[in-house]
């Protein structure tokens, strides 16, 4: 072979070599972009009868020394991408759902164990995990006995909090059933730093709906996750002022509290009130709209799918001026219309209203305008007694009592219906619970029928007919978690409920979750004595130990209804 030939089979060769060198250097970088992308993403398993899809990127880095919270910096060249608002949807079928995973069958060890921690992959390890404002995260929790072993079936109840300096909210978490949860988390631009999230297990294997459930409660906090919201180039829609019953048409709401101003030299007065705040002081937009100093609570806000207004006196006049308010529940509803005759419409001269009450109410700025307000408490027949709930309705004379009100010209303007205290203390089981929901909601349905055909006998309007509310029972709060009233049973008996109700076409005003806007301040009885939020103003010791306690919970209450009764669409 020449010297020329064997020249071209050594640069052939060389040309190889280097051929195979660029291959191996692009396939090393591929396979590191590969690593480094996967390192950057949070994969969740998902389960086995309903897919809990994690939405979030989750970074979990050691806590920085300092106590300032994390910021991403600035990009200039970032372009602003809009999220959407956390929801939860309705649960289709919700009774027969529920009774049906109540009535599920054990036969395996891992149906027939009970839950004692849980297994949370994407937060476990002790470290702070790092989430965008904005964007919505979703986390599944699976549920382990005793040994450490996954459970398949659900009806554990998780109590949850996500609280930071100025923002309090309560992650739903979905039970799919199989032994896993998931849970979503959001946090608004505006409120990015330090938090945590508290998971509480307060019963398991739905034992929390039973009759007397407090010796099968477990109330032990699984975990206290430090987590550290950081802006993003994400953003969330303005919060628009609920208008209408299209605004209140959500049977379940994911609201939160957030804090706008703080006075923290703040103490009780003699009077027992916490007037912190310069009453000139505003609520930023979107939050809400008025003055945020008339709801005392040094601060805090409650919003939710929508904002809601804080009303003055004159303002909330004009609306509710030759109305007709008519409240059918428990004894919050007390509380409540006293804490808007005192607080809102100017009559502090009203000391206290009855469980049973029908009475007119004069503006004292204008003893021309007056308000009707009628008060029926459902929690028993006798008005003195306690304890029946929806039964109390198998009472004939209590049933010719709400008959009464709608026989004669007019009918309420405005009804407001609520149950599930009482309840809690009678129904032995969730099944005959829901026999007297269809019963009470067959009831109503009556009585409104009979309105209507009366209405088109004497050409009345259909506008004519009460707009009806469903204010969903609060969430029982310190001790009272552990009672026949917990939070679970209120839950899930404020479910049942609402949807009997619904199918007889009853709810035309919208739905008010008060067990949302309850649930963040229900963990001690700093803002309710256990079963009420709305207690009267005292410089007395409360059963906290304190002297005073916060009442603004309620008086947020007050505006939310006002604020769905008076902006009408």
């Amino acid at each position: 072979m020449s010297s020329g030939d064997e020249g071209g089979v050594s640069g052939g060769g060389a040309t190889a070599r280097r051929w195979s060198l660029f291959k191996l250097v692009s396939f090393t970088f591929v396979i590191a972009l590969l690593l480094w992308t996967m390192d950057a993403l949070s994969v969740t398993a998902t389960t086995s009868s309903l897919i809990a899809v994690t939405l979030s990127s989750v970074n979990v880095l050691s806590p920085p020394p300092t106590t300032e919270p994390s910021r991403s910096a600035p990009n200039p060249h970032a372009v602003p991408r809009l999220r959407s608002w956390i929801s939860v949807p309705a649960t289709p079928n919700f009774t027969s759902t529920l009774v049906s995973w109540w009535l599920a069958p054990g036969g395996e060890p891992c149906r027939d164990s009970r839950t004692t921690d849980i297994a949370v992959p994407d937060l476990d390890g002790g470290r702070t995990a790092e989430l965008s404002c904005g964007q919505i995260h979703e986390f599944v929790l699976s549920a382990l006995d005793d040994s450490g072993r996954p459970r398949c079936l659900g009806g554990d109840y998780f109590e949850t909090d996500l609280s930071g300096p100025s923002w309090k909210s309560r992650p739903r978490v979905v039970d799919h059933g199989n032994g896993s949860y998931s849970l979503r988390l959001q946090v608004h631009p505006d409120f990015a730093g330090e938090y945590n999230l508290t998971v509480v297990l307060l019963f398991r294997s739905f034992e929390g709906l039973k009759l007397s459930p407090e010796r099968f409660k477990f109330r032990r906090e699984l975990r206290r996750f430090p987590i550290r919201f950081h802006r993003s180039n994400a953003t969330l829609p303005p919060l628009r002022l609920c208008h209408g019953v299209a605004d209140l048409s959500k049977e379940v709401w994911s609201g939160r509290w957030t804090r706008h101003a703080r006075n923290d030299s703040c103490g009780v007065d003699k009077e027992g009130r916490y007037r912190c705040l310069d009453p000139r002081t505003a609520c930023p937009k979107p939050w809400c709209d008025g003055p945020l100093a008339a709801l005392e609570s040094n601060g805090w806000v409650y919003s939710a799918h929508c904002a809601f207004r804080i009303f003055t006196q004159d303002v909330a006049w004009k609306c509710l001026r030759n109305r007709w308010l008519f409240f059918w529940g428990d004894s919050n509803h007390v509380d409540t219309i006293r804490n808007m005759l005192n607080f809102v419409l100017g009559r502090a001269d009203v000391d206290s209203v009855p469980r049973r009450f029908d009475r007119k109410f004069t503006n004292p700025a204008n003893h021309s305008e007056s308000v009707r307000i009628t008060s029926i408490f459902n929690g028993h027949w006798n008005e003195t007694s306690n304890y029946l709930g929806l039964h109390s309705l198998r009472n004939q004379g209590f049933r010719e009592l709400l008959w009464e009100f709608f026989k004669g010209p007019t009918a309420p303007d405005v009804m407001v219906f609520n149950s599930g205290l009482h309840d809690g203390c009678h129904w032995r089981s969730i099944r005959a619970f829901a026999d007297g929901a269809e019963y009470a909601a067959r009831f109503w349905e009556e009585i409104v029928m009979r309105w209507r055909v009366r209405g088109n006998a004497t050409d009345a309007t259909p506008s004519a007919l009460p707009r009806i509310f469903y204010r969903t029972t609060i969430a029982t709060g310190g001790y009272a978690r552990d009672l026949g009233y917990n939070p679970s049973k209120m839950e899930a008996f404020n479910g049942i409920f609402l949807e009997k109700l619904k199918d007889k076409g009853l709810i035309t005003g919208g739905v008010i979750d008060e067990f949302d806007m309850t649930f963040p301040w229900h963990f001690d009885n700093r803002c309710n004595d256990g079963v009420h939020y709305g207690r009267k103003p005292a410089k007395m010791q409360w059963r906290d130990g304190e002297v005073g306690h916060q009442y603004f919970v309620d008086l947020m209450l007050v505006h939310v209804l006002l604020t769905a009764i008076c902006n009408v669409g």
